[in-house]
């Protein structure tokens, strides 16, 4: 379990870009997003995307855009909301 206290940004991130990503869960609108409206679900649980940028939300948290290519967008995510995808090495 996550310390709630913790400040992430004192680690390093833990995706890196163009890293392949799972969604953990959905993710709806919370008035950030432009153009869908609030409640809208913007990422389902199990959509697939790539790691486009890193930032930072309060100088506390990593934020990270993640490329939904099959949905035409970027949406900014949590770590906890987010699972790396990894590729089984073709034999």
């Amino acid at each position: 379990m996550r310390d709630p206290d913790e400040i992430e940004i004192y680690n390093d991130p833990v995706f890196e870009y163009g890293v392949k990503v799972v969604s953990r869960k959905n993710v709806r609108n919370d008035g950030t997003f432009p153009g869908k409206d609030i409640g809208e679900v913007l990422v389902k649980k199990g959509d697939v995307g790539y790691v486009h940028s890193i930032g930072t939300f309060l100088q506390r948290y990593y934020i990270y855009g993640v490329d939904w290519i099959d949905r035409g967008y970027v949406v900014g995510m949590r770590v906890h909301e987010l699972d790396e995808v990894k590729e089984e090495a073709a034999q």
